[in-house]
């Protein structure tokens, strides 16, 4: 998915965004189903959160120098596994409207809580603070999955998704399950290659994601992606997709500036917790 440093570069990406047109849209389908806003999702708060990181000295590994070709199966029921880390100390900008902060992210109860609530006085004025988990590998063409439940809440996102730019040396490419927190009935999927967006479509899950953990996954093959809700296929994309490998990421965020995507964030009810039980990826040999 600092401050100083990445505003005018993600109000020019923005910019590039906002122009794509919904010829970008995969061929098997995939429809503009959110507001323009919703093109700049996860992926520009790990674009910037990866290069504030790099900036301030944190180790980033370059894709390819440490790729998982094996299965991977993180247990969240006991505490963080030594492959994933929290983000923490920086905030993405532009529409997020929290801190990363290693504290919201919890193991208790036999799940990880990324957490919303109420930010500190060392948060560069930003007023709340959110929870980033990410993978320390990068993973390529396979099968993500994860059990997850979602924060019910106007103005949240809760997310599984992969990612990898700049900071990795790397074309901006990610590929992402989004839970509005507005409507939990559903899941937003999108994808991004070099930049590029406008791949949103959004699934009827017939159950409340707010409500019980349900698996998520997608599979990312060399000429399609196709996106799953408990075993079963929900969506396909074919068009321009995503190549290079990256980082699996998790984060729970409210917005500003982006009622028209997320609703106007209600804080009413902090803190707002999304769950996770495990996350699996099984790679393809493609």
């Amino acid at each position: 998915m600092k401050i100083s440093k990445l505003s005018i570069a993600l109000i020019l990406a923005a910019s590039m965004l906002t122009s794509c047109s919904g010829s970008d849209n995969s061929g098997s389908g995939a429809s503009s189903a959110a507001p323009a806003e919703a093109t700049t999702s996860a992926a520009e708060s790990s674009s910037a959160a990866d290069v504030q990181e790099s900036s301030a000295g944190s180790e980033n590994s370059e894709s390819g120098s440490n790729v998982v070709k094996e299965e991977m199966y993180a247990d969240l029921s006991n505490g963080m596994p030594d492959n994933f880390e929290a983000s923490d100390g920086w905030t993405n900008g532009s529409m997020f409207n929290v801190y990363w902060r290693a504290a919201n992210v919890t193991f208790e109860n036999g799940a990880m809580q990324l957490i919303i609530k109420d930010g500190d006085e060392n948060a560069d004025g930003i007023p709340y603070s959110g929870g980033e988990f990410r993978s320390k590998d990068f993973y390529g063409y396979g099968r993500y999955e994860v059990s997850m439940k979602a924060i019910k809440n106007d103005g949240v996102v809760s997310s599984f998704f992969t990612y990898t730019g700049p900071s990795d040396n790397n074309p901006w490419d990610e590929i992402d399950i989004e839970i509005l927190g507005k409507d939990t009935t559903q899941v937003q999927f999108n994808y991004y290659t070099d930049g590029k967006g406008q791949h949103e479509y959004l699934f009827d899950l017939g159950f409340d994601a707010s409500e019980d953990f349900h698996t998520y996954a997608f599979e990312w093959h060399k000429d399609k992606i196709v996106w799953f809700v408990d075993g079963i296929e929900a969506h396909t994309a074919t068009y321009k997709l995503p190549v290079t490998e990256s980082k699996i990421m998790m984060n729970a965020w409210c917005g500003i500036g982006v009622d028209s995507w997320l609703n106007a964030f209600k804080a009413d009810n902090l803190p707002l917790t999304a769950e996770y039980q495990w996350v699996k990826f099984t790679p393809f040999d493609e």
